[in-house]
């Protein structure tokens, strides 16, 4: 496996952030953390032993529990400051030190997009999972701080006539739901939202990301110091291409929400091949008529 993410950088990052946190940086984690409380609040069940991975500030824990939905929940953290107090445990950014089929639901708030093997992160999950257990994620997808990334480029490649990474990748919805599917989670639901912030400049943007511990943690990452003149010339480009009218710039966060169940015999299953009542290319004919009890049924 290519790793592309320095583990002890990352974790180095979150620390930091959490000791120097600002007043209203931790923005972006209160938005998932409302998200994944609402997401848990309509299911119509209630979670004796709940995590959450990783959620640096605590808050999706603080906003899960308030749902009433969990009886206990613990954290698990790479730096014991960050669990503040909280009943939880530290462990490196890329394991789940849970045992098998320990818990009832899993909490991701904004981590996965940053491990090696996503997949292996997943497989975990589902592992500690009991069955019929639940994971409720958020991973910032394809089109986050594409903004930022192409200034970014553009910049580095007009002064010094090539580009490093400096803003990680991110996934596709579709990979999401693939990566999903192949870890062994039924019945996955994912979809995407889309956030627009913005910033009187790139940085304002900047320390934000900082203050979020969102800083570039990518192993090729070049180690190059980069001049004054590099970061005034991305400014440049980030308001000719991406300023509204009043001059303030705008940052996208794109995020994937992801929710799976760990396998259980009660689950629904799909239908066994051979045992549908009609062709899909009957299904699929625009000029097939409609049943009447089909309509009505719709209706």
């Amino acid at each position: 496996m290519n790793e592309i993410f320095d583990e002890a950088l990352i974790a180095r990052n979150r620390s930091r952030a959490w000791a120097q946190r600002a007043q209203g940086a931790d923005f972006l984690l209160e938005l998932t953390a409302r998200e994944l409380a609402d997401r848990l609040s309509i299911v119509e069940r209630r979670f004796d032993k709940a995590v959450e991975l990783f959620g640096g500030t605590g808050l999706t824990a603080e906003a899960a529990l308030a749902t009433g939905k969990i009886a206990d929940l613990e954290r698990v953290e790479t730096d014991a400051a960050l669990l503040a107090g909280t009943a939880g445990s530290v462990t490196n950014f890329e394991s789940v030190p849970l045992a098998p089929q320990s818990v009832n639901l899993i909490l991701s708030p904004l981590s996965l997009h940053l491990t090696n093997d996503t997949p292996g992160m997943l497989i975990q999950m589902r592992r500690a999972l009991k069955p019929d257990g639940l994971l409720l994620a958020a991973i910032p997808g394809a089109g986050t701080l594409a903004e930022l990334r192409d200034v970014l480029l553009a910049a580095e490649t007009e002064i010094y006539g090539g580009a490093s990474p400096r803003v990680v990748p991110f996934a596709d919805i579709r990979d999401i739901g693939a990566l999903m599917q192949r870890s062994g989670f039924a019945l996955p639901v994912i979809d995407e939202e889309s956030f627009t912030v913005r910033y009187d400049h790139i940085f304002a943007l900047m320390r934000d990301l900082k203050a979020m511990g969102m800083g570039n943690p990518l192993i090729g990452r070049s180690r190059r110091p980069v001049s004054r003149r590099f970061f005034m010339r991305a400014a440049e480009l980030y308001a000719e291409r991406y300023a509204d009218p009043d001059g303030r710039i705008r940052a996208t966060f794109s995020i994937v929400f992801v929710s799976g169940w760990a396998p259980h015999e009660s689950q629904q299953k799909p239908l066994k091949p051979g045992s549908a009542k009609m062709r899909l290319a009957d299904a699929l004919d625009p000029n097939r008529s409609v049943p009447t009890t089909a309509r009505e049924s719709k209706d």
